[in-house]
C-alpha cells in the first residue's frame, strides 16, 4: 500500500522506507525495538488495533478475537483502578517537594514549533486512576524498561499530556491534536476517550502490592526451597491483606515470612474476577499451541498486546519475577565456592502454580480453579505450557518491533500528521 505524506507550508513529514521517517523539522528518526511500556498511551491503544488485525488476517486460532475491554477487577475487594491510585497518590505525596514543571515546560515549549510559548503557565496531567506510575527510586526494573526517573523525563521529557493540557495559545496545535479516528470504527464515547489519550508514555500501570510482594521475594526468598509450596500463616496473611485493603502503606521488611508474602501474591491473582489474561482472551491463548512453533512466540506477543494496558503491566511484571525466581531452580556455587541450594522451582513448576490463576474461564466453587478433574485435564496442561513459555520468553514478549511501530504511525498519518510529529520528536529525544 502506498503511504501518505503530508504536504504543506512546513517541511513534509513522510515515511522514507526500512522503519524510518523524517519529521517536520527534517530530522531523520529510524525506529527500533522498543519496550511497549515507553510507547504513548495513544500508540498503545492503536497496537491494540495492528495487532487485533495481525492476528485476524495472520494467525488461524481457530476461534473469534475480542479487544478485552477495560475491566475492572477487584483483589481483596477492592477495584485495581482504586490500588493504582493510591499507589500514584502515594508517589505524588513523595513527589511533592520536587519543582520540575518550569524545566518541563520550557522544554515543552522549545520542541513545539509553533504557538506561542508558555509564560509560568502549568501543564496539568492526566487524572485517570490508571495513568499511575508506581515505581520508586530503589525499585528493580527490568532490563527492557526505562529506569525510574523525575515525573518530566518519565513521561518522554515532554509534560504535555493530552489535548486538554495545551494552552489555549497554541491554537494550531489543538487543532492538529484532535485525534480522530474513521466514524464508522468508533461510537461517540470511544472517539472522545481517544481525544483524552496521552500523547506520553504512561509507565508501570501496576499495584504496588504486586511490586512490593515482588521485590520482597526476590531480595528474601530465591534460595527458599519450595517456595509457593510450602504453608503459610493464614493469620499473618490475612493480616497483611487487609492492611493493603485499607490502602495503609505496607511495607515489607526482612522479618515477614517468604512464605506469607508468596501467599499474599498468589491470594491476589487468584481472587481477580476477571483473570489476568482477560476470559475474552483465553482459547486464544491455549490455541497458540495448535500453532507451528516459531509462529507461537509471536502469536503470543500479539495477544499480550491487546490486554489493557493495566493488565499487560502488571502480567509483565510477574512474569520478570517468576523468571528471576526459576534462574535460582538449580543448585550451584557461589563465587566464595559455598554450594548455594536452588529453590526447586523451575518455569515448569511455577507454571504450575500460577497458570491456574493468570488463565482459566470460570473460578470453581472453592475460588481456586480445580486443575485435578478429568475434565479439564487436557486444558489445564495447555495453561501450564503457554504460561511456561511467557515466563522463559518475557523479555521478548513485551518489545514492539519496528515493523509494529510502523503500521501504528501510518495509521495516525492517515488523520493525524502533527500528532505524529510530535511522536517522532519524543522518539528522537528519548535516544538522544
Amino acid at each position: 500500500m502506498g503511504h501518505p505524506v503530508y504536504r504543506g507550508e512546513k517541511p513534509q513529514l513522510h515515511y522514507a522506507g526500512d522503519f524510518t521517517w523524517n519529521s517536520m523539522s527534517g530530522r531523520s528518526v529510524r525506529l527500533r525495538s522498543v519496550p511497549i511500556q515507553s510507547l504513548s498511551e495513544l500508540e498503545r491503544a492503536r497496537l491494540q488495533e495492528v495487532a487485533f488485525y495481525q492476528l485476524q488476517q495472520d494467525c488461524d486460532l481457530s476461534c473469534q478475537i475480542t479487544i478485552p475491554k477495560e475491566f475492572i477487577p477487584q483483589a481483596f475487594g477492592m477495584p485495581l483502578s482504586q490500588v493504582i491510585a493510591n499507589d500514584r497518590a502515594y508517589k505524588l505525596k513523595q513527589d511533592l517537594q520536587r519543582d520540575e514543571q518550569k524545566d518541563a515546560s520550557d522544554f515543552v515549549a522549545s520542541l513545539l514549533p509553533f504557538g506561542n510559548k508558555r509564560q509560568n503557565k502549568e501543564l496539568s496531567s492526566s487524572n485517570s486512576s490508571l495513568s499511575s506510575t508506581s515505581e520508586t527510586p530503589n525499585e528493580s526494573t527490568s532490563p527492557n524498561t526505562p529506569e525510574p526517573a523525575p515525573r518530566a523525563r518519565r513521561r518522554g521529557a515532554m509534560s504535555v499530556d493530552s489535548i486538554t493540557d495545551l494552552d489555549d495559545n497554541q491554537s494550531r496545535l489543538l487543532e492538529a491534536l484532535q485525534l480522530s479516528l474513521p466514524a464508522e470504527a468508533q461510537s461517540k464515547k470511544e472517539k472522545a476517550r481517544d481525544k483524552k489519550l496521552s500523547l506520553n508514555p504512561i509507565y508501570r500501570q501496576v499495584p504496588r502490592l504486586v511490586d512490593s510482594c515482588c521485590q520482597h521475594l526476590e531480595k528474601h526468598g530465591l534460595q527458599t526451597v519450595g517456595i509457593f509450596r510450602v504453608g503459610s500463616s493464614k493469620k499473618r496473611v490475612r493480616q497483611l491483606r487487609e492492611e493493603f485493603d485499607r490502602g495503609i502503606d505496607v511495607s515489607l521488611e526482612e522479618e515477614h515470612s517468604v512464605h506469607d508474602v508468596a501467599a499474599l501474591l498468589k491470594e491476589f491473582l487468584r481472587d481477580m474476577p476477571d483473570p489476568l489474561l482477560t476470559r475474552e482472551l483465553y482459547t486464544a491463548f491455549i490455541n497458540t499451541l495448535l500453532l507451528e512453533p516459531e509462529e507461537q512466540l509471536g502469536t503470543l506477543q500479539l495477544l499480550i498486546y491487546l490486554l489493557p494496558p493495566c493488565n499487560c503491566d502488571t502480567l509483565h511484571r510477574l512474569l520478570q519475577f517468576l523468571s528471576i525466581v526459576a534462574r535460582h531452580a538449580d543448585d550451584n556455587i557461589s563465587k566464595d565456592g559455598q554450594e548455594v541450594t536452588g529453590n526447586k522451582m523451575t518455569s515448569l513448576n511455577l507454571a504450575t502454580i500460577f497458570g491456574p490463576n493468570l488463565l482459566h474461564k470460570q473460578k470453581s466453587s472453592d475460588k481456586e480453579f480445580s486443575v485435578q478433574s478429568s475434565a479439564r485435564a487436557e486444558e489445564s496442561t495447555a495453561i501450564i505450557a503457554v504460561v511456561q513459555k511467557m515466563i522463559e520468553n518475557y523479555e521478548a514478549l513485551f518489545m514492539v518491533p519496528p515493523d509494529l511501530q510502523n503500521e501504528v504511525l501510518i495509521s495516525l498519518l492517515e488523520t493525524d500528521p502533527d500528532v505524529v510529529d510530535y511522536l517522532l520528536r519524543r522518539k528522537a529525544s528519548q535516544s538522544s
